[in-house]
């Protein structure tokens, strides 16, 4: 089953008085319980596309569709489709310094309506798929790199979403704790059938990817 599709989908920005072309009319297709894997030279425009297929920002042209219906990120009920149906994960973990782990990964789901019992639930069930029970007390700079990543992966999954976008989600980490958070991704994926769509410059992780595209002149290309 498709679960979500970017027809046509360009994006220029203007530079001085020259039209930067980022993408020129590019398509993409993910079926659900998909990972798939996004390259490209820096400045390409990796983040712009993933973030305009994730509703943070507009095309200037093209549609995207979710499980075939097609959504804008300009519409009212974008931001409720948003936290309902998709995740986040950045290079940056964006934890807030004040909150412990478990409270962390819960806010998204009281933001959303849950009781707090039930979201700090949810959040320790989801913390011990990465084995994080001895550190749901602790808070961001009690944790590794390593660590805090992890909590920022769990916090995109609270709200079960339906499609979980990240964004260099290893850049900042070294080699060790980058593995790690792929491991967790790729265990998410294919023990419980979470869909993703990464942008990553690691080219190693990158090939451990079932699907790759490369982003090339403003054009996606699948390399497998």
């Amino acid at each position: 089953m498709i679960c979500l599709a970017g027809h046509q989908l360009a994006k220029n920005f203007l530079d001085s008085d020259q039209v930067i072309h980022v993408l020129s009319g590019t398509d993409i297709i993910v079926n659900q319980s998909e990972l798939v894997c996004i390259t490209g030279q820096s400045g390409c425009g990796k983040s712009t596309l993933l973030h305009i297929l994730g509703l943070l920002d507009a095309p200037d042209s093209g549609t995207i569709e979710l499980f075939g219906k097609e959504i804008n990120s300009n519409s009212p009920d974008a931001a409720h489709i948003r936290n309902r149906d998709m995740g986040f994960v950045f290079q940056f973990h964006y934890l807030i310094e004040d909150l412990n782990a478990q409270e962390n990964v819960a806010i998204p789901a009281m933001i959303a309506g849950e009781s707090r019992q039930k979201s700090m639930n949810r959040a320790t069930e989801i913390l011990h798929l990465f084995d994080m029970d001895h550190r749901i007390g602790h808070y961001p700079n009690q944790l590794s790199g390593g660590e805090q990543q992890r909590v920022s992966l769990a916090r995109a999954l609270i709200n079960n979403p339906k499609i979980v976008f990240a964004d260099e989600p290893t850049g900042n980490l070294d080699p060790q704790h980058s593995l790690e958070v792929w491991q967790n991704i790729q265990k998410l994926n294919q023990d419980f059938g979470y869909t993703f769509v990464i942008v990553t410059h690691d080219s190693e992780l990158a090939n451990s990817s079932p699907i790759r595209y490369e982003l090339k002149n403003g054009i996606l290309v699948r390399n497998n």
